[in-house]
């Protein structure tokens, strides 16, 4: 699976950085950061809640 991130939707909010900070960090600029693409099986459940608590739907996993 793959995290895709609609750039014209991410307000940069932080929040999904706060859910899932292995994976998420917004840059100096407001600007969504993954930090990486590799998903171990533990980490599925934090990251669906790091999209699902994304109020702009700016994030969705791929297959």
């Amino acid at each position: 699976m793959k995290i895709a991130i609609d750039r014209a939707r991410c307000a940069g909010l932080g929040i999904c950085e706060s859910l899932a900070p292995k994976y998420f960090e917004v840059d100096g600029d407001g600007e969504l950061v993954l930090l990486r693409e590799d998903m171990p099986e533990e980490d599925l459940d934090r990251l669906r809640a790091a999209i699902e608590g994304c109020p702009t739907e700016a994030l969705r996993l791929e297959s």
